[in-house]
């Protein structure tokens, strides 16, 4: 997906990965924008990338995992101090890999009602309600 330089909000796929019951977050590296908070495994849309593609490689680049994309769960726009972003949320499913922590300081595997005890970035809180209203994971 081109976007000229300024122009509009950063597009990010978000990948809400459920195995057993549980739902996948990664923590921010040192040195990343929101550092040390909690999310769901994903990233900036290259140019010409679909989402899906954007969430199957984001997912293998930051903890070496294979996902099979499903269905959009919830977007969102969120206006941060240094730029807005359009998070597309997609529930997943892990099809091969365990997860390492290739661009990520640490990961969870975490029961749905509990994905309020983790601190992530205010952008999050509707996926996270929407998860737990709609019973995922569980």
């Amino acid at each position: 997906m081109h976007r000229p330089p300024g122009f509009g909000p950063v597009v990010v796929a978000a990948a809400v990965v459920i195995r057993e019951g549980r739902v996948l977050l990664t923590r921010r590296a040192k040195g990343q924008h929101l550092a040390g908070m909690w999310e769901f495994p994903g990233g900036k849309l290259e140019d010409g990338e679909s989402p899906e593609e954007a969430l199957v490689r984001e997912c293998r680049e930051e903890c070496g995992i294979d996902v099979d994309v499903g269905a959009i769960l919830d977007v969102t726009h969120h206006r941060f101090p240094e730029k807005d972003v359009l998070l597309l949320f997609y529930r997943c499913g892990l099809r091969a890999g365990e997860v390492r922590h290739l661009q990520v300081a640490d990961h969870a595997w975490v029961p749905p009602m509990e994905l309020d005890r983790y601190p992530l970035p205010p952008a999050d809180d509707r996926v996270v309600a929407r998860i737990q209203a709609l019973g995922l994971g569980a």
